[in-house]
């Protein structure tokens, strides 16, 4: 199985190849801790859950204008910032799958929780892009505001169509993704 990797200049690698079958590896709560444990590093996240607008962008994503439950994740490797993650989920998986407002979402984390609520995420699509970091983004990990950062806006829809997932991750410096194309 491919692995993400930090390398002795704290460079990530993150190989989407696995990231979210393996998310309960060794009773993760997510693939981030997972992949984290695998490459040698030392995970940790503080997590903020509100109840909230999503972006109008994110909004029009989930196809809802309504309050989302707003998993706000700073991302750790030990002591260094490496990640903002902010997760949308539309109130109707909320309803489903409570555990997803939790700090506490168990092993394998949101994903595992709206599979065992019927909404497994059958499709993800993830977007690449660089956009310039904000003030806060710049404060938090460490750059210039303008800087620009990789963002990952990931969706996760059911088998359905159904978007019960956006993720906002915004990457801090020496990051490295990795995808494969099936060929067959």
């Amino acid at each position: 199985m491919p692995n993400n990797t930090i390398g002795a200049d704290g460079a990530i690698t993150r190989d989407a190849r696995s990231r979210y079958r393996q998310r309960a590896e060794g009773g993760a709560h997510g693939a981030f801790e997972a992949e984290t444990r695998r490459a040698g590093g030392a995970p940790r996240a503080e997590v903020e859950i509100v109840r909230a607008a999503a972006p109008a962008d994110v909004a029009e994503i989930l196809g809802s204008t309504g309050d989302t439950v707003v998993r706000v994740r700073r991302m750790y490797d030990g002591d260094r910032l490496v990640q903002l993650a902010d997760t949308y989920i539309p109130a109707f998986v909320a309803e489903a799958a409570p555990a997803v407002e939790q700090l506490n979402t168990g092993e394998g984390g949101i994903i595992s929780r709206m599979a065992e609520a019927g909404l497994a995420q059958a499709d993800v699509v993830e977007d690449v892009t660089q956009e310039p970091a904000t003030g806060d983004q710049a404060a938090a990990l460490g750059v210039a505001e303008g800087e620009q950062l990789l963002v990952i806006t990931h969706v996760g829809r059911t088998a359905e169509g159904r978007v019960v997932e956006v993720t906002r991750h915004v990457l801090g410096r020496g990051w490295t993704l990795r995808y494969g194309v099936p060929l067959d």
